[in-house]
This record gives C-alpha cells, structure tokens and sequence, in this order.
C-alpha cells in the first residue's frame, strides 16, 4: 500500500495454561507462565531491524507507548510506562518491574531476574529467575534473599499507591 513507512505494528498473543506443572490446570495464576506473553513492536524510524529486548515490559505499556510514537499529546494519571525508550535501545535497562495483578489483592512483580508474588491473605513467593526459570522453589523465607524481597515489595507497594 506504499504506508509501510508510516505504520506502527504490534503484535502480541494470549497467555500460558498450566497444564500440570506446578500441579496446576489451570489458565489464570501470577506465576511465569501465565503471565509472559510475546510482544512485537515495529515502528519505522524508531526500532531497528532484528533487534531485541530482554526487558520485562507488560501489556499496560502499550497505551502511553502508542500515544508516543503517534505523537499525541500525553495523558497524566495513566499506567504502564511508555516503551519508546526500549525501542531506540533495546540494550537500556528498565527502572520499573512489570506488575500483573490477578482477583483483588493479588499481585506479582516482576524484574529481570526476579518474581516477588503476594497475595491478598499476605503470603509470598520469591523466585530467582537467573537460577530457577520455571520456578520451583519459593525463596520467600530465605534470610538471604531479604534485601531482593524488600526491595519488590517496596516497588509494589509505590506502584499501587501504598
């Protein structure tokens, strides 16, 4: 149509089922597999050919992303951060976590290389992403991951306005 040059693509798709692990069938959880998706963002004269992101980014972002890229004036108050930066340097690291949030009071964060859940009765998981992608093993109660598990906790918290 000769409007390649002027079209912003995204494409991303549904979320995991567990289909056994972690002794689940179930669609809806806070855990990896129900929360990563893949996302695809082509905007000419901003991305690059080929490149890729291992920021954890979520869905939220996709609103103040596109208002950026079409250049329309920003709106104040919303949620999810603009991903444009990501874009032009898919090698920058992201200051915030991605938080997803299932049913009133559940909520997960997550990082690069962590995922803190807590749910609404005050439990918690811990997971090191580095060492455990499929998350096995809840270092919640570890004493040594307490300044990992403060600091997401801490992040939660200010992203859901206390």
């Amino acid at each position: 149509s000769g409007r390649a040059d002027d079209t912003i693509t995204v494409l991303w798709s549904d979320h995991g089922y567990h289909l056994g692990d972690k002794e689940s069938v179930i669609k809806f959880s806070l855990w990896e597999k129900a929360c990563h998706v893949p996302l695809f963002i082509v905007a000419p004269g901003v991305t690059t050919p080929g490149s890729r992101c291992d920021e954890t980014v979520s869905l939220i972002d996709l609103y103040p992303t596109l208002v950026e890229l079409a250049g329309l004036p920003p709106r104040e108050g919303l949620d999810g951060q603009s991903l444009v930066p990501l874009l032009k340097h898919p090698q920058a690291d992201r200051a915030e976590p991605a938080v997803t949030t299932w049913l009133e009071g559940n909520h997960a964060v997550r990082s690069k290389d962590w995922r803190y859940i807590r749910y609404r009765d005050g439990s918690e998981e811990l997971y090191d992403h580095d060492n455990d992608p499929r998350e096995w093993t809840n270092l919640a109660d570890s004493p040594q991951h307490a300044g990992a598990i403060d600091s997401l906790r801490e992040k939660l918290l200010k992203m859901r306005g206390g």
